[in-house]
Protein backbone atom coordinates (compact mmCIF):
# COMPACT_ATOMS: atom_id res chain seq x y z
CA UNK A 1 0.00 0.00 0.00
CA UNK A 2 1.54 3.05 -1.32
CA UNK A 3 1.88 6.18 1.57
CA UNK A 4 -0.74 8.64 1.63
CA UNK A 5 -0.34 12.27 1.55
CA UNK A 6 1.52 14.25 3.64
CA UNK A 7 -1.22 15.68 5.57
CA UNK A 8 -3.51 12.49 5.91
CA UNK A 9 -0.22 10.98 6.88
CA UNK A 10 0.87 13.67 9.86
CA UNK A 11 -3.09 14.00 11.26
CA UNK A 12 -3.36 10.52 11.08
CA UNK A 13 -0.41 9.73 12.52
CA UNK A 14 -1.68 12.26 15.59
CA UNK A 15 -4.93 11.02 16.11
CA UNK A 16 -3.34 7.25 16.28
CA UNK A 17 -0.59 8.94 19.01
CA UNK A 18 -3.32 10.10 20.93
CA UNK A 19 -5.39 7.04 21.09
CA UNK A 20 -2.05 5.25 22.16
CA UNK A 21 -1.60 7.74 24.72
CA UNK A 22 -5.06 7.22 26.36
CA UNK A 23 -5.20 2.86 25.73
CA UNK A 24 -1.99 2.90 26.96
CA UNK A 25 -1.98 5.82 30.19
CA UNK A 26 -5.48 6.02 30.48
CA UNK A 27 -5.23 8.58 33.50
CA UNK A 28 -2.78 10.45 32.06
CA UNK A 29 -2.34 13.98 34.18
CA UNK A 30 -3.22 16.45 30.48
CA UNK A 31 -6.63 14.47 29.38
CA UNK A 32 -7.88 11.93 32.22
CA UNK A 33 -10.99 10.49 30.30
CA UNK A 34 -9.86 6.70 30.32
CA UNK A 35 -9.19 4.01 27.49
CA UNK A 36 -12.89 4.10 26.02
CA UNK A 37 -13.39 7.87 25.55
CA UNK A 38 -9.80 7.69 24.37
CA UNK A 39 -10.80 5.04 21.42
CA UNK A 40 -14.09 7.29 20.80
CA UNK A 41 -11.61 10.11 20.71
CA UNK A 42 -8.93 8.66 17.83
CA UNK A 43 -11.73 7.68 15.86
CA UNK A 44 -13.49 10.85 16.07
CA UNK A 45 -10.28 12.72 14.64
CA UNK A 46 -9.87 10.31 12.29
CA UNK A 47 -12.91 11.66 10.78
CA UNK A 48 -12.31 14.83 11.30
CA UNK A 49 -9.08 15.07 9.64
CA UNK A 50 -10.44 13.30 6.94
CA UNK A 51 -8.34 10.16 7.24
CA UNK A 52 -11.35 8.26 6.79
CA UNK A 53 -14.98 9.17 5.49
CA UNK A 54 -18.21 8.71 8.04
CA UNK A 55 -18.97 5.61 5.86
CA UNK A 56 -15.53 4.13 6.10
CA UNK A 57 -15.27 4.34 9.99
CA UNK A 58 -18.58 2.36 9.86
CA UNK A 59 -17.69 0.03 7.73
CA UNK A 60 -14.43 -0.15 9.97
CA UNK A 61 -16.06 -1.65 13.04
CA UNK A 62 -16.07 -5.67 12.79
CA UNK A 63 -19.57 -6.74 13.88
CA UNK A 64 -18.79 -10.49 14.13
CA UNK A 65 -16.02 -9.59 16.58
CA UNK A 66 -18.00 -7.94 18.86
CA UNK A 67 -20.78 -10.01 18.98
CA UNK A 68 -18.68 -12.38 20.09
CA UNK A 69 -17.38 -10.72 22.83
CA UNK A 70 -20.79 -9.78 23.98
CA UNK A 71 -21.54 -13.96 23.81
CA UNK A 72 -18.66 -14.86 26.10
CA UNK A 73 -19.63 -11.89 28.15
CA UNK A 74 -22.77 -12.97 28.95
CA UNK A 75 -22.26 -16.17 29.42
CA UNK A 76 -19.03 -15.31 32.00
CA UNK A 77 -22.12 -13.40 33.82
CA UNK A 78 -24.45 -16.25 34.28
CA UNK A 79 -21.66 -19.00 34.98
CA UNK A 80 -20.53 -16.71 38.04
CA UNK A 81 -24.11 -16.35 39.04
CA UNK A 82 -24.47 -20.29 38.70
CA UNK A 83 -20.84 -20.36 40.97
CA UNK A 84 -18.76 -21.68 38.48
CA UNK A 85 -15.74 -19.40 39.58
CA UNK A 86 -16.70 -19.87 43.54
CA UNK A 87 -16.19 -23.85 42.84
CA UNK A 88 -12.32 -23.19 41.28
CA UNK A 89 -11.70 -20.94 44.13
CA UNK A 90 -12.68 -23.91 46.24
CA UNK A 91 -10.40 -26.54 44.46
CA UNK A 92 -7.16 -24.05 45.06
CA UNK A 93 -7.24 -24.55 48.81
CA UNK A 94 -9.20 -27.96 48.81
CA UNK A 95 -6.49 -30.68 50.49
CA UNK A 96 -3.64 -28.38 49.74
CA UNK A 97 0.09 -29.64 50.89
CA UNK A 98 1.90 -26.48 51.32
CA UNK A 99 2.82 -23.38 49.95
CA UNK A 100 4.30 -25.26 46.63
CA UNK A 101 1.52 -27.26 46.18
CA UNK A 102 -0.69 -23.83 46.26
CA UNK A 103 1.10 -22.60 43.62
CA UNK A 104 1.07 -25.30 41.10
CA UNK A 105 -2.68 -25.27 41.46
CA UNK A 106 -3.35 -21.86 41.05
CA UNK A 107 -0.90 -21.71 37.93
CA UNK A 108 -3.38 -25.13 36.24
CA UNK A 109 -6.81 -23.18 37.37
CA UNK A 110 -5.63 -20.05 35.98
CA UNK A 111 -4.65 -21.38 33.05
CA UNK A 112 -7.74 -23.85 32.23
CA UNK A 113 -10.24 -20.83 33.48
CA UNK A 114 -9.15 -18.43 31.09
CA UNK A 115 -8.75 -20.82 28.31
CA UNK A 116 -12.76 -20.86 28.11
CA UNK A 117 -14.06 -17.98 30.26
CA UNK A 118 -10.82 -15.37 29.68
CA UNK A 119 -8.39 -13.76 31.26
CA UNK A 120 -10.12 -10.96 32.25
CA UNK A 121 -12.83 -12.85 33.80
CA UNK A 122 -10.89 -15.49 35.49
CA UNK A 123 -8.36 -12.77 37.16
CA UNK A 124 -11.28 -10.60 38.42
CA UNK A 125 -13.01 -13.65 39.81
CA UNK A 126 -9.96 -15.23 41.44
CA UNK A 127 -7.59 -12.27 42.48
CA UNK A 128 -9.88 -11.98 45.63
CA UNK A 129 -9.53 -15.83 46.69
CA UNK A 130 -5.83 -16.06 45.83
CA UNK A 131 -5.39 -12.97 48.28
CA UNK A 132 -7.39 -14.41 50.62
CA UNK A 133 -5.45 -18.04 50.99
CA UNK A 134 -2.53 -16.55 51.07
CA UNK A 135 -2.98 -14.15 54.13
CA UNK A 136 -4.83 -16.86 55.62
CA UNK A 137 -1.24 -18.72 55.22
CA UNK A 138 0.73 -16.60 56.14
CA UNK A 139 2.26 -16.52 53.24
CA UNK A 140 4.07 -13.52 50.94
CA UNK A 141 1.00 -13.04 48.05
CA UNK A 142 3.06 -11.66 45.58
CA UNK A 143 4.48 -15.18 44.33
CA UNK A 144 0.23 -16.34 43.54
CA UNK A 145 -0.58 -12.48 42.29
CA UNK A 146 2.36 -13.39 39.56
CA UNK A 147 0.85 -17.13 39.16
CA UNK A 148 -2.50 -15.86 38.50
CA UNK A 149 -2.08 -13.54 35.78
CA UNK A 150 1.19 -15.10 34.34
CA UNK A 151 -0.61 -18.46 34.14
CA UNK A 152 -3.89 -16.59 32.84
CA UNK A 153 -2.15 -14.99 30.23
CA UNK A 154 -0.90 -18.34 28.95
CA UNK A 155 -4.02 -20.36 29.26
CA UNK A 156 -6.03 -17.34 27.10
CA UNK A 157 -3.90 -18.50 23.99
CA UNK A 158 -4.96 -21.89 23.39
CA UNK A 159 -8.49 -20.89 21.93
CA UNK A 160 -9.95 -17.91 19.83
CA UNK A 161 -12.45 -17.42 23.11
CA UNK A 162 -9.38 -16.91 25.96
CA UNK A 163 -8.99 -13.62 24.77
CA UNK A 164 -9.91 -10.05 22.99
CA UNK A 165 -6.84 -10.38 20.63
CA UNK A 166 -7.28 -14.02 19.43
CA UNK A 167 -11.39 -13.18 19.07
CA UNK A 168 -9.63 -10.77 16.15
CA UNK A 169 -7.73 -13.72 14.74
CA UNK A 170 -9.94 -16.20 14.56
CA UNK A 171 -12.33 -13.82 12.80
CA UNK A 172 -9.68 -12.17 10.84
CA UNK A 173 -7.94 -15.49 9.76
CA UNK A 174 -11.47 -17.94 9.33
CA UNK A 175 -9.47 -20.68 11.43
CA UNK A 176 -12.33 -22.96 13.21
CA UNK A 177 -12.43 -23.46 17.35
CA UNK A 178 -10.54 -27.10 17.16
CA UNK A 179 -7.89 -26.13 14.53
CA UNK A 180 -6.57 -22.85 16.63
CA UNK A 181 -7.35 -24.98 19.69
CA UNK A 182 -4.86 -28.40 18.69
CA UNK A 183 -2.63 -25.43 16.81
CA UNK A 184 -1.79 -23.62 20.16
CA UNK A 185 -2.45 -26.20 23.34
CA UNK A 186 0.74 -28.15 23.63
CA UNK A 187 2.50 -24.58 22.92
CA UNK A 188 0.16 -23.43 25.98
CA UNK A 189 0.61 -26.72 28.20
CA UNK A 190 4.15 -26.43 27.99
CA UNK A 191 4.48 -22.76 28.44
CA UNK A 192 2.29 -22.87 31.66
CA UNK A 193 4.40 -25.74 33.32
CA UNK A 194 7.80 -23.93 32.07
CA UNK A 195 6.23 -20.45 33.97
CA UNK A 196 5.53 -22.53 37.14
CA UNK A 197 8.69 -23.83 37.21
CA UNK A 198 10.26 -20.66 37.12
CA UNK A 199 8.08 -19.41 39.57
CA UNK A 200 9.15 -21.98 41.48
CA UNK A 201 13.22 -21.30 41.12
CA UNK A 202 12.73 -17.46 42.03
CA UNK A 203 10.69 -17.50 44.76
CA UNK A 204 11.67 -21.37 46.70
CA UNK A 205 12.85 -19.20 49.76
CA UNK A 206 9.49 -17.52 49.69
CA UNK A 207 7.73 -20.31 49.62
CA UNK A 208 9.28 -22.34 52.19
CA UNK A 209 8.68 -20.23 54.84
CA UNK A 210 6.44 -21.89 57.84
CA UNK A 211 3.48 -20.57 58.56
CA UNK A 212 2.05 -19.54 62.00
CA UNK A 213 0.24 -22.36 62.39
CA UNK A 214 -1.84 -21.34 65.50
CA UNK A 215 -2.92 -17.93 64.02
CA UNK A 216 -3.91 -19.94 60.96
CA UNK A 217 -6.11 -22.04 62.53
CA UNK A 218 -8.07 -18.98 64.35
CA UNK A 219 -9.02 -17.89 61.47
CA UNK A 220 -10.35 -21.06 59.12
CA UNK A 221 -12.40 -21.87 62.88
CA UNK A 222 -13.54 -18.49 62.43
CA UNK A 223 -14.70 -18.88 58.85
CA UNK A 224 -16.06 -22.13 59.36
CA UNK A 225 -18.25 -20.77 62.27
CA UNK A 226 -19.57 -17.93 59.72
CA UNK A 227 -20.47 -20.74 57.48
CA UNK A 228 -22.09 -23.16 58.73
CA UNK A 229 -24.18 -21.72 61.92
CA UNK A 230 -27.15 -20.61 61.18
CA UNK A 231 -30.39 -19.85 63.14
CA UNK A 232 -33.94 -21.00 61.95
CA UNK A 233 -37.09 -19.30 63.02
CA UNK A 234 -38.50 -23.05 64.53
CA UNK A 235 -35.98 -23.50 66.60
CA UNK A 236 -36.35 -20.35 67.92
CA UNK A 237 -39.86 -21.33 68.63
CA UNK A 238 -38.82 -24.71 70.02
CA UNK A 239 -36.74 -23.39 72.67
CA UNK A 240 -39.07 -20.84 73.72
CA UNK A 241 -42.38 -23.54 74.45
CA UNK A 242 -39.58 -25.67 76.41
CA UNK A 243 -38.75 -22.32 78.95
CA UNK A 244 -42.96 -22.00 78.60
CA UNK A 245 -43.45 -25.14 80.51
CA UNK A 246 -40.77 -25.25 82.72
CA UNK A 247 -42.29 -22.15 83.88
CA UNK A 248 -46.36 -23.49 84.07
CA UNK A 249 -44.85 -26.71 85.93
CA UNK A 250 -43.23 -24.39 88.81
CA UNK A 251 -46.61 -22.26 89.01
CA UNK A 252 -48.69 -25.52 89.08
CA UNK A 253 -46.54 -26.89 91.89
CA UNK A 254 -46.89 -23.16 93.64
CA UNK A 255 -50.89 -23.59 93.36
CA UNK A 256 -51.17 -27.16 95.02
CA UNK A 257 -48.63 -26.53 97.94
CA UNK A 258 -50.69 -22.90 98.80
CA UNK A 259 -54.20 -24.91 98.56
CA UNK A 260 -52.88 -27.92 100.71
CA UNK A 261 -51.57 -25.29 103.39
CA UNK A 262 -55.20 -23.61 103.45
CA UNK A 263 -56.44 -26.96 104.04
CA UNK A 264 -54.62 -27.69 107.39
CA UNK A 265 -55.14 -24.49 108.59
CA UNK A 266 -58.87 -24.89 108.76
CA UNK A 267 -58.43 -28.45 110.17
CA UNK A 268 -56.68 -26.73 113.08
CA UNK A 269 -59.73 -23.73 113.44
CA UNK A 270 -62.03 -27.02 113.54
CA UNK A 271 -60.68 -28.12 116.99
CA UNK A 272 -60.72 -24.71 118.83
CA UNK A 273 -64.36 -23.68 117.32
CA UNK A 274 -66.41 -26.96 117.48
CA UNK A 275 -68.60 -29.15 115.65
CA UNK A 276 -70.67 -26.61 113.75
CA UNK A 277 -67.42 -24.43 112.94
CA UNK A 278 -66.07 -27.65 111.81
CA UNK A 279 -68.52 -28.98 109.68
CA UNK A 280 -68.62 -24.96 108.36
CA UNK A 281 -64.74 -24.62 107.70
CA UNK A 282 -64.40 -27.77 106.48
CA UNK A 283 -67.44 -27.73 103.77
CA UNK A 284 -65.76 -24.26 103.04
CA UNK A 285 -62.74 -25.84 102.54
CA UNK A 286 -63.81 -28.79 100.54
CA UNK A 287 -65.79 -26.23 98.56
CA UNK A 288 -62.06 -24.33 98.04
CA UNK A 289 -60.39 -27.01 97.17
CA UNK A 290 -62.49 -28.23 94.82
CA UNK A 291 -62.75 -24.85 92.79
CA UNK A 292 -58.96 -25.12 93.20
CA UNK A 293 -59.11 -28.45 91.59
CA UNK A 294 -61.40 -27.41 89.09
CA UNK A 295 -59.48 -23.98 87.93
CA UNK A 296 -56.50 -25.90 88.29
CA UNK A 297 -57.90 -28.83 86.04
CA UNK A 298 -59.25 -25.60 83.86
CA UNK A 299 -55.87 -23.91 83.72
CA UNK A 300 -54.00 -27.55 82.73
CA UNK A 301 -56.52 -27.97 79.95
CA UNK A 302 -56.34 -25.18 78.89
CA UNK A 303 -52.42 -25.00 79.10
CA UNK A 304 -51.91 -28.16 77.87
CA UNK A 305 -54.24 -27.02 74.80
CA UNK A 306 -52.22 -23.49 74.31
CA UNK A 307 -48.90 -25.93 74.56
CA UNK A 308 -50.24 -28.42 71.88
CA UNK A 309 -51.88 -25.46 69.39
CA UNK A 310 -47.94 -23.79 69.77
CA UNK A 311 -46.18 -27.30 69.13
CA UNK A 312 -48.40 -27.92 65.80
CA UNK A 313 -47.97 -24.73 64.73
CA UNK A 314 -44.10 -24.97 65.14
CA UNK A 315 -44.10 -28.13 63.78
CA UNK A 316 -46.19 -27.55 60.93
CA UNK A 317 -43.80 -24.52 59.98
CA UNK A 318 -40.88 -26.36 60.22
CA UNK A 319 -42.10 -28.89 58.01
CA UNK A 320 -43.21 -25.80 55.36
CA UNK A 321 -40.17 -24.04 55.56
CA UNK A 322 -38.17 -27.32 55.41
CA UNK A 323 -40.21 -28.18 52.14
CA UNK A 324 -39.70 -25.01 50.75
CA UNK A 325 -36.21 -24.80 51.49
CA UNK A 326 -35.74 -28.45 49.68
CA UNK A 327 -37.84 -27.01 47.03
CA UNK A 328 -35.68 -23.92 46.43
CA UNK A 329 -31.79 -25.67 46.66
CA UNK A 330 -33.33 -28.35 43.96
CA UNK A 331 -34.07 -25.39 41.93
CA UNK A 332 -31.12 -23.73 42.13
CA UNK A 333 -28.90 -26.65 41.54
CA UNK A 334 -30.88 -27.60 38.72
CA UNK A 335 -30.60 -24.09 37.10
CA UNK A 336 -26.97 -24.83 37.54
CA UNK A 337 -26.43 -27.78 36.02
CA UNK A 338 -28.44 -26.35 33.33
CA UNK A 339 -25.76 -23.45 32.90
CA UNK A 340 -23.33 -25.73 32.48
CA UNK A 341 -24.84 -28.26 30.24
CA UNK A 342 -25.80 -24.68 27.88
CA UNK A 343 -21.71 -23.62 28.53
CA UNK A 344 -21.11 -27.69 27.41
CA UNK A 345 -22.74 -27.32 24.05
CA UNK A 346 -21.49 -23.68 23.18
CA UNK A 347 -18.16 -25.14 23.54
CA UNK A 348 -19.04 -28.64 21.66
CA UNK A 349 -20.55 -25.93 18.82
CA UNK A 350 -17.34 -24.44 18.47
CA UNK A 351 -14.88 -26.82 18.09
CA UNK A 352 -17.41 -28.28 15.27
CA UNK A 353 -16.74 -25.77 13.29
CA UNK A 354 -20.04 -23.28 13.87
CA UNK A 355 -20.00 -19.69 13.50
CA UNK A 356 -18.33 -18.38 16.33
CA UNK A 357 -20.31 -15.42 17.10
CA UNK A 358 -24.07 -16.31 16.42
CA UNK A 359 -22.82 -19.74 18.62
CA UNK A 360 -21.93 -17.43 21.48
CA UNK A 361 -24.91 -15.11 21.31
CA UNK A 362 -27.23 -18.35 20.77
CA UNK A 363 -25.75 -19.59 24.04
CA UNK A 364 -26.18 -16.34 25.87
CA UNK A 365 -29.80 -16.06 25.02
CA UNK A 366 -30.59 -19.70 25.89
CA UNK A 367 -29.19 -18.82 29.17
CA UNK A 368 -31.31 -15.42 29.70
CA UNK A 369 -34.54 -17.29 28.45
CA UNK A 370 -33.40 -20.06 31.49
CA UNK A 371 -32.95 -17.44 34.00
CA UNK A 372 -36.99 -17.27 33.09
CA UNK A 373 -37.21 -13.34 34.42
CA UNK A 374 -36.23 -9.77 33.46
CA UNK A 375 -32.16 -10.12 32.11
CA UNK A 376 -31.47 -6.49 32.59
CA UNK A 377 -29.96 -7.80 35.96
CA UNK A 378 -27.56 -9.60 33.99
CA UNK A 379 -26.55 -7.31 30.85
CA UNK A 380 -26.01 -4.40 32.91
CA UNK A 381 -23.28 -6.26 33.91
CA UNK A 382 -21.90 -7.00 30.34
CA UNK A 383 -18.68 -4.59 29.92
CA UNK A 384 -20.38 -2.11 27.09
CA UNK A 385 -17.41 0.24 27.41
CA UNK A 386 -14.89 -2.38 26.47
CA UNK A 387 -17.30 -3.04 23.45
CA UNK A 388 -17.22 0.48 22.85
CA UNK A 389 -13.35 0.64 22.93
CA UNK A 390 -13.57 -1.74 20.31
CA UNK A 391 -15.16 0.10 18.17
CA UNK A 392 -13.65 2.93 18.39
CA UNK A 393 -10.07 1.02 18.23
CA UNK A 394 -11.29 -0.58 14.79
CA UNK A 395 -11.45 3.09 13.20
CA UNK A 396 -8.68 4.35 14.71
CA UNK A 397 -6.59 1.22 13.68
CA UNK A 398 -7.96 1.61 9.95
CA UNK A 399 -7.81 5.10 9.45
CA UNK A 400 -3.83 4.53 10.41
CA UNK A 401 -3.41 1.81 7.85
CA UNK A 402 -4.51 3.95 5.41
CA UNK A 403 -1.54 6.57 6.31
CA UNK A 404 0.51 4.03 4.70
CA UNK A 405 2.70 3.97 7.98
CA UNK A 406 2.12 0.14 8.99
CA UNK A 407 2.65 -1.16 5.19
CA UNK A 408 5.97 0.58 4.92
CA UNK A 409 7.37 -0.98 8.21
CA UNK A 410 6.47 -3.85 7.39
CA UNK A 411 7.89 -3.75 3.67
CA UNK A 412 10.73 -3.37 5.86
CA UNK A 413 10.76 -5.88 7.72
CA UNK A 414 9.16 -8.84 5.74
CA UNK A 415 11.80 -10.08 4.16
CA UNK A 416 13.52 -10.65 7.29
CA UNK A 417 10.52 -12.23 8.71
CA UNK A 418 9.70 -15.56 6.32
CA UNK A 419 8.14 -18.24 9.15
CA UNK A 420 9.78 -20.46 6.79
CA UNK A 421 12.88 -20.73 8.55
CA UNK A 422 14.38 -20.36 12.09
CA UNK A 423 15.96 -17.00 11.87
CA UNK A 424 12.64 -15.30 10.27
CA UNK A 425 10.20 -16.81 13.00
CA UNK A 426 12.52 -15.03 15.92
CA UNK A 427 12.23 -11.25 13.78
CA UNK A 428 8.59 -12.23 13.57
CA UNK A 429 8.08 -13.14 16.80
CA UNK A 430 10.65 -9.90 18.35
CA UNK A 431 8.69 -7.35 16.03
CA UNK A 432 5.34 -8.96 17.54
CA UNK A 433 6.87 -9.03 21.40
CA UNK A 434 7.71 -5.16 21.23
CA UNK A 435 4.66 -4.18 19.09
CA UNK A 436 2.24 -5.49 21.73
CA UNK A 437 4.17 -3.60 24.60
CA UNK A 438 4.62 -0.37 23.12
CA UNK A 439 0.61 -0.27 21.21
CA UNK A 440 -1.16 -3.42 23.16
CA UNK A 441 -1.95 -6.67 22.01
CA UNK A 442 -4.86 -5.99 19.94
CA UNK A 443 -3.97 -2.83 18.39
CA UNK A 444 -0.78 -5.35 17.18
CA UNK A 445 -2.85 -7.70 15.90
CA UNK A 446 -5.14 -5.19 13.96
CA UNK A 447 -2.14 -3.39 12.42
CA UNK A 448 -0.01 -6.76 11.43
CA UNK A 449 -2.27 -9.50 11.01
CA UNK A 450 -3.83 -9.46 7.60
CA UNK A 451 0.27 -8.76 6.58
CA UNK A 452 1.90 -11.32 8.24
CA UNK A 453 -1.13 -13.54 7.25
CA UNK A 454 -0.80 -12.73 3.27
CA UNK A 455 3.02 -12.68 3.31
CA UNK A 456 3.13 -16.19 4.78
CA UNK A 457 0.54 -17.28 2.49
CA UNK A 458 3.15 -16.78 -0.13
CA UNK A 459 5.35 -19.81 1.01
CA UNK A 460 2.07 -22.59 1.72
CA UNK A 461 -1.41 -22.38 3.28
CA UNK A 462 0.01 -24.56 5.97
CA UNK A 463 2.33 -21.19 6.97
CA UNK A 464 -0.38 -18.79 6.61
CA UNK A 465 -2.39 -20.74 9.09
CA UNK A 466 1.01 -20.57 11.21
CA UNK A 467 2.01 -17.80 11.24
CA UNK A 468 -1.84 -16.38 12.39
CA UNK A 469 -1.19 -18.66 15.45
CA UNK A 470 2.50 -17.48 16.03
CA UNK A 471 0.65 -14.20 15.64
CA UNK A 472 -1.64 -15.74 18.90
CA UNK A 473 0.85 -16.99 20.66
CA UNK A 474 3.64 -14.47 21.07
CA UNK A 475 1.11 -11.34 21.09
CA UNK A 476 -0.79 -13.46 24.28
CA UNK A 477 2.58 -14.27 26.43
CA UNK A 478 3.90 -10.30 25.40
CA UNK A 479 1.60 -9.31 27.99
CA UNK A 480 3.92 -10.82 30.68
CA UNK A 481 6.33 -8.97 29.97
CA UNK A 482 5.57 -5.82 32.07
CA UNK A 483 2.27 -5.08 34.72
CA UNK A 484 1.40 -2.52 31.68
CA UNK A 485 1.62 -5.47 28.57
CA UNK A 486 -2.02 -6.87 29.89
CA UNK A 487 -5.07 -6.03 31.00
CA UNK A 488 -5.35 -9.37 33.02
CA UNK A 489 -1.79 -8.11 34.92
CA UNK A 490 -3.82 -4.50 35.81
CA UNK A 491 -6.88 -6.50 37.10
CA UNK A 492 -4.75 -8.46 39.27
CA UNK A 493 -2.90 -5.36 40.25
CA UNK A 494 -6.06 -3.13 41.05
CA UNK A 495 -8.23 -6.21 42.44
CA UNK A 496 -5.44 -6.98 45.20
CA UNK A 497 -5.03 -3.39 46.15
CA UNK A 498 -8.73 -2.68 46.78
CA UNK A 499 -9.12 -6.42 48.33
CA UNK A 500 -10.29 -5.94 52.06
CA UNK A 501 -9.45 -5.97 54.66
CA UNK A 502 -6.05 -6.04 54.12
CA UNK A 503 -5.07 -5.00 50.43
CA UNK A 504 -1.76 -5.94 48.45
CA UNK A 505 0.27 -3.42 46.09
CA UNK A 506 2.03 -5.25 43.20
CA UNK A 507 4.52 -3.01 42.08
CA UNK A 508 6.14 -2.74 38.78
CA UNK A 509 9.70 -4.02 39.62
CA UNK A 510 8.27 -7.21 40.83
CA UNK A 511 6.38 -7.93 38.07
CA UNK A 512 9.22 -6.74 35.83
CA UNK A 513 11.86 -9.01 37.62
CA UNK A 514 9.42 -11.92 37.16
CA UNK A 515 8.02 -10.78 33.31
CA UNK A 516 11.09 -10.42 31.54
CA UNK A 517 12.60 -13.62 31.72
CA UNK A 518 9.46 -16.24 31.93
CA UNK A 519 8.38 -13.78 28.62
CA UNK A 520 11.37 -14.35 26.74
CA UNK A 521 11.88 -17.53 27.75
CA UNK A 522 7.98 -19.08 27.52
CA UNK A 523 7.87 -17.34 24.23
CA UNK A 524 10.85 -18.93 22.61
CA UNK A 525 9.86 -22.68 23.97
CA UNK A 526 6.21 -22.23 22.73
CA UNK A 527 7.22 -21.26 19.05
CA UNK A 528 9.16 -24.50 18.84
CA UNK A 529 5.85 -26.06 19.73
CA UNK A 530 2.95 -24.19 16.97
CA UNK A 531 1.51 -26.38 15.09
CA UNK A 532 0.58 -26.13 11.21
Amino acid sequence: MAMASTERVILGSIAFAIFWILAVFPAVPFMPIGRTAGSLLGANLMVIFRVLAPDEAYAAIDLPILGLLFGTMVVSIYLERADMFKYLGKLLAWKSRGPKDLLCRICLIAAISSAFFTNDTSCVILTEFVLKIARQQNLPPHPFLLALASSANIGSSATPIGNPQNLVIAVMSKISFGRFLFGVFPAMLVGVVVNTVLLLCMYWKSLSVQKDVENAEIELVSDEEVDSHRFSPATMSHVNSLHYQEQFSADSMNTSNQNQNNFNENEIKTDANGVFDSCRNSNASMEAANDGSLQMRDKNVTSKGTLSVDGCEDQNFTSYEEKHNFSEKWKKWLWKICVYLITIGMLISLLLGLNMSWTAITAALALVVLDFKDARECLEKVSYSLLIFFCGMFITVDGFNRTGIPSAFWDFMEPYAKIDHAGGVAVLAVVILVLSNLASNVPTVLLLGARVGASAATISAASEKKAWLILAWVSTVAGNLSLLGSAANLIVCEQAHRAQPSGYNLSLWTHLRFGVPSTLIVTAIGLTLIRD
